[in-house]
């Protein structure tokens, strides 16, 4: 597009000769004995020139075009006189074609328009980019933080009537709000509100609704950004977005900070370097230290960043002066479970039937955005069915939904049904014997999920910590199914995979890492995983730190627990 323009830009301000005519050598060689050529140039065996007066041409043509300028080809068997030809009529003949003597103002655009172009089209294509780019590539460094303005009434205003569960949370996070409207109620004794807060809990726990609710208690503006959205490929970037942002928020005074997922950026310093990102997200970091650092509380901006990995956060980062406090959100218990319920049943139209308690107790484990996407499960439910209200079977059918995966229409054969009926029996019998076991809520043998049946165990309350008893009862009923199949069939199917994974993860770490094996003793050999992802990591190459002998009764008491 941008050659099309620079032609056409050249042909009307600057034009050209007029385009030449092919005619044939004959019609020359005439035209110079009559003549009527008065100058041509050669270049390889191509002659142009033009004609003294204009030839029609072609001859024969009832309606022939008048040619001046002409171009032809010598062929390659033609005499060698032509020269002598033309030198005896008169005939000029220069050294480069006519075409090519362009003025000195033709030359500097022919050769610097396509550049010139190329680079005003670029400018053009990003100040377009500018609205939705943060200023297209002259303002990769400006913030692309989302400013909720709380006061402004069309933004989603969020207050702590919207969090529940969390009411230990809330309650360190009250002082946050009184500081940002009366700052000088707090300062003035001397002290100083924190710089920062980071809120520490597992994925869905609220921790964005929480900040969020902050600002909307304190009616401030409320500056959100993801951790990633600093880093970009070219180095420098993250740091110029960290100033932009601390400038737009000191400017809006009293104002929230809120970084999401901060061990994106926020990760130890001083590691091995895999690839050039990291010494991006490495300069991101410094300027956020350095902008912590240098700012004061006392212009009403606070900085709320979450994450569920805290083990790797760099130290710096959470010395006093920067994060100050480190708030744990921890999951709702069964109160707090039926308070985030009703919360989220607010405009949702419930059957009187409903019992968001006993509901709660049935939801052990789940955290607010489960428990949101339950209601929600529920009530598209319950409008599929045609029905007014949600009813209790409703939440329960979309509780199963959640933690068994939906029901799949696979027909299965007489046979596989059966053995897939005992499977489950066999589940089912020792969650009912074994005295330390959950209760067993729901037997089915319709595939769910990845799962040809499925015995459904709910806990009566919340566990907090497991005894050594109530393990052994979970590994117990994951193998039942197992037994049972070898009982009645004697022979061993694929349909126990998934049961020995789990018996297997629960006794490898009752021996290393709950210290539950006589032989091992009460020493921790598992590496530190991270409780708010659930689990831990494996231990690679070399950096086990014990030997392969205690590898290998590792390996004994796990096989002889099972």
């Amino acid at each position: 597009v941008t050659l099309a323009a620079n032609f056409v830009f050249i042909t009307f301000l600057f034009p050209g000769k007029p385009q030449r005519v092919e005619v044939s050598y004959t019609l020359f060689k005439q035209q110079v004995v009559l003549d009527n050529v008065a100058e041509i140039s050669s270049r390889a065996d191509t002659i142009q020139g033009s004609f003294r007066s204009p030839v029609p041409y072609p001859p024969d043509a009832e309606k022939a075009a008048q040619v001046s300028d002409f171009s032809t080809v010598q062929p390659a068997f033609a005499d060698p006189g032509l020269e002598s030809l033309l030198n005896e009529h008169a005939v000029v003949i220069n050294a480069k074609p006519v075409d090519e003597v362009r003025s000195p103002l033709t030359t500097l655009l022919f050769s610097f328009g396509p550049t010139l172009l190329l680079i005003g089209g670029f400018i053009w294509l990003s100040r377009r980019a500018a609205g939705s780019a943060g200023g297209g590539i002259f303002g990769l460094g400006k913030s692309r933080a989302k400013r909720y303005d709380q006061t402004a009434p069309g933004d989603n205003k969020a207050t702590f009537d919207d969090v529940a569960g969390i009411d230990e949370a809330k309650a360190e996070l009250v002082e946050i709000v009184d500081f940002l409207k009366d700052p000088r109620s707090y300062t003035r004794l001397g002290g100083t509100a924190p710089k920062g807060v980071l809120l520490v809990g597992a994925p869905g726990t609220g921790k964005t609704l929480l900040a969020r609710a902050v600002a909307g208690e304190a009616a401030v503006p409320f500056f959100s950004m993801g951790a990633s959205e600093f880093v970009e490929m070219i180095v420098g970037v993250g740091a110029s977005r960290v100033r932009d942002l601390f400038r737009q928020a000191q400017a809006a005074a009293p104002a929230i900070i809120f970084i999401d997922e901060l061990d994106a950026i926020g990760r130890s310093r001083g590691g091995a370097v895999y690839s050039g990102g990291n010494s991006e997200q490495e300069q991101t970091l410094n300027q956020i230290l350095t902008e912590m650092d240098g700012f004061s509380t006392q212009g009403g901006v606070i900085v709320l960043a979450a994450t569920n990995r805290p083990e790797v956060l760099d130290p710096a980062l959470l010395r006093p002066g920067r994060f100050d406090r480190r708030i744990a959100i921890q999951a709702p218990d069964t109160v707090g479970r039926e308070a985030i319920l009703r919360v989220h049943t607010r405009s949702v139209p419930l059957n009187p039937e409903v019992d968001l308690h006993d509901l709660a107790a049935s939801t052990s484990g789940l955290v607010g955005a489960d428990l949101k996407n339950l209601v929600n499960e529920a009530a598209l439910l319950a409008a599929h069915r045609g029905m007014d209200a949600v009813r209790q079977m409703d939440f329960m059918d979309a509780l199963e939904k959640i933690v068994l995966g939906p029901a799949r229409p696979l027909i299965l054969s007489a046979e596989e049904r059966q053995r897939v009926a005992y499977h489950e029996g066999g589940h089912a019998l020792l969650g009912l014997l074994m005295p330390e076991a959950d209760p067993v809520h729901r037997v089915t043998i319709v595939p769910h999920g990845m799962a040809l049946g499925v015995t459904y165990q709910r806990p009566t309350d919340d566990r907090h910590n497991y005894d050594e008893q109530y393990l052994r009862s979970r590994v117990v009923g994951a193998m039942g199914g197992r037994a049972a199949e070898e009982v009645v069939f004697g022979s061993r199917t694929t349909g126990a995979e998934n049961d020995m994974q789990q018996a297997t993860s629960i006794v490898r770490q009752m021996v290393t890492r709950w210290g539950m094996s006589e032989k091992i003793g009460p020493v921790a050999l598992a590496p530190e995983g991270n409780p708010l992802l659930g689990g831990g990591e494996a231990y690679f190459g070399t950096s086990r730190p014990y030997s392969e002998s205690t590898a290998t009764l590792i390996d004994a008491e796990v096989a002889r627990i099972l």
